[in-house]
């Protein structure tokens, strides 16, 4: 059943927020999307390589992926995303997805139609440039995970991307404290990152023996921020975020 749902609409202003200025008419135009929400369970796909799409997806709860398979049963991650993300937004544009999106977790996520989205872009060009400006977010990201798989050592790689995931949440207002919920399993990480399933473990055990951090369960404390934005050489510039956590 498609609605227009301001509460739920609300988390994409928030998350525009956290790089750009929304006025209040951009505001209320958001809000007025017609949309369709719907709850999918943990690992199930959302969109496939070679689908069509005819709408966008917004993550209202829960976290997402973007990933590739190869012919073997090799699984490469190539993003995570938390509420706010539209993670499709290129299909706006792109008529063919070119890799999968699929619920990390039990998701609720918000299908936004096409013909809506560009009826918004058309008669809101604030609303056109911060999406924009977001798909560029979305590309500086993507270069500094070239950057970790093909340069950093394994605890470099596993440190910068816990880095980014708190900084994210924490713009969405979503971590504190430095702690925050952590959705992905150590295969996961290995997945994201390009190391064996043991050789992560076998890191985070060394992370937790140097008193930088604790992942236990489905959530991570960092218990030395600098010391861990040092082992992994972290700039947050890239995120081009306005909120950080207090050092």
């Amino acid at each position: 059943m498609s609605f227009a749902a301001g509460a739920d609409l609300g988390l994409l202003i928030r998350k525009l927020k956290s790089i750009i200025t929304v006025s209040d008419a951009e505001r209320s135009a958001i809000e007025r999307l017609p949309m369709t929400r719907r709850q999918l369970p943990a690992r199930q796909d959302i969109v496939r390589d070679g689908d069509h799409p005819t709408q966008c997806c917004l993550m209202l709860e829960g976290w997402a992926f973007r990933y590739k398979l190869l012919d073997e049963g090799k699984r490469q991650i190539l993003s995570v995303h938390i509420p706010g993300d539209i993670p499709d937004l290129q299909s706006l544009h792109l008529p063919v997805m070119d890799h999968n999106l699929g619920a990390l977790t039990a998701c609720t996520v918000a299908f936004i139609p096409h013909e809506a989205l560009r009826e918004l872009t058309r008669t809101h060009p604030g609303i056109t440039a911060a999406l924009w400006r977001d798909t560029l977010v979305d590309a500086a990201i993507f270069r500094e995970w070239m950057t970790n798989i093909g340069r950093r050592s394994t605890s470099g790689r596993i440190t910068h991307l816990f880095c980014e995931l708190y900084l994210k949440l924490h713009a969405m207002g979503l971590a504190e404290n430095h702690a925050c919920e952590m959705a992905l399993t150590q295969g996961d990480i290995a997945d994201a990152i390009g190391v064996s399933n043991v050789h992560v473990n076998r890191v985070l055990q060394e992370l937790r023996g140097e008193g930088l951090l604790t992942l236990q369960g489905q959530r991570l404390v960092i218990h030395d921020w600098a010391g861990l934005t040092k082992r992994a050489e972290f700039d947050p510039a890239y995120l081009h975020l306005k909120r950080a956590p207090a050092p």
